[in-house]
Formats: structure tokens, C-alpha cells, sequence
């Protein structure tokens, strides 16, 4: 295992220890549900995400990647805006979570590997359009939910002053295939450990 399936393998640790610690039911719910969430984009089941279990009507996505911030509307912007980075390389670490009846706040390190040509796309100043690279930054994502522990959007907003790029070797890197199978493995431990809809919020 290499340094990057490492750091997929452990990106949702984080709030598997705040879970531990919470109590209360709406926040219980909304980190199941945020956790999910993140199993099933990490492995391509985007239809799962949009389900009316998991998000509200009419989410709205504030995202503030590259040189083109933009707001994102409705699931089926929310599909779309997906669909466009099913072939990236993404996870997360070193999080600072915290859950309220509001959602979730998690300042963390967002990273992706991707060729230079594919960064320049979306605004990157990455030196070489044929080199591969890992890129990451500190960002913050506000993610609102309703008081059915629904997803009501994603707000994510990069620290600029904190982007740095890595130019990495080919036969270090991991393929999106990799990725989603590791998604799939771990998204199949948690449902095993939670049990049938573990996500939705029990009023009883």
C-alpha cells in the first residue's frame, strides 16, 4: 500500500472518533449521513447521494476551487458537478471537524492527484501541462444540513496562501478505479457496523 491509498484508507477516521464522542440524535445522524455521503462520491454512486434520505429538494454547492468560483444549484447541478470529477484522484485529511443542529464545519487538507494540463484547466499554476501532480490546501467546508440530517448544499472555500504542488512520479500514483474500490470496502464496513439506513434520523 502506498502513501496515497494510506491516506484514503484513513480519511473518514476523523469522524468515526467524533461519532464516538456525540450523543446527541440530529448530530449522530448528520455525521452518519456526511460520512456516507463520502463513501458513496468517493466510489461513483452519485444517484445514492441526491437520494431524498441524503439531501434536501434544492441543495445549493458554493465551491471556490481553481480561478472559477461557482454556485451550484438543484440535483442536477449537483449531479452534473460530480459526474466532472468522477475521474479525479480526491480525499481529505488532517481534519478539524466539528457537528451543530446547523451541520457539519471541517477545516481540513483537500488533496488530488491530477495532470498538469487538468489543473491548468481550472486555473492551477502548475508548471508542466504533461507532469503529474499531488496538489493540496487547507479548506474549509461548511456543509448545512436540515433537521432531518439532509444535506442542504456544500459550501468549500480553499486557503490560496496554502496550495502547494508536488510533481510525483507515474508509478506512484492511484487510478479513480482504485479509489472507488477502496470507497466500496470501507462504505461496506460501515453499513455492516450500522446497520439497514443508518443514516436516517430516528424521531422515535
Amino acid at each position: 500500500m502506498n502513501r496515497f491509498e494510506k491516506m484514503v484508507y484513513e480519511c473518514m477516521q476523523p469522524t468515526a472518533a467524533l461519532l464516538e464522542k456525540t450523543a446527541d440524535p440530529l448530530h449522530r445522524a448528520i455525521l452518519l449521513n456526511f460520512w456516507r455521503h463520502v463513501h458513496l462520491e468517493g466510489s461513483g454512486q452519485f444517484d445514492r447521494i441526491v437520494a431524498p434520505d441524503m439531501i434536501v429538494d434544492h441543495p445549493v454547492y458554493r465551491v471556490t476551487w481553481g480561478a472559477s468560483p461557482a454556485v451550484i444549484e438543484g440535483k442536477d447541478g449537483v449531479l452534473a458537478f460530480y459526474r466532472a470529477v468522477t475521474e479525479a484522484v480526491l480525499w481529505h485529511s488532517d481534519d478539524r471537524l466539528s457537528v451543530a443542529d446547523w451541520g457539519i464545519c471541517d477545516e481540513l487538507t483537500f488533496h488530488q492527484l491530477a495532470k498538469g494540463a487538468d489543473l491548468q484547466a481550472i486555473g492551477y499554476d502548475v508548471p508542466s501541462a504533461d507532469a503529474l501532480y499531488h496538489v493540496h490546501s487547507r479548506q474549509a467546508f461548511i456543509w448545512p444540513y436540515d433537521n432531518q440530517a439532509r444535506l442542504a448544499g456544500e459550501h468549500l472555500y480553499e486557503d490560496k496562501t496554502s496550495l502547494v504542488y508536488e510533481e510525483i512520479d507515474p508509478s506512484e500514483a492511484i487510478t479513480p478505479v482504485r479509489v472507488r474500490d477502496i470507497h466500496l470496502e470501507l462504505l461496506a464496513e460501515l453499513e455492516a457496523e450500522h446497520g439497514d439506513r443508518f443514516w436516517v434520523l430516528d424521531r422515535a
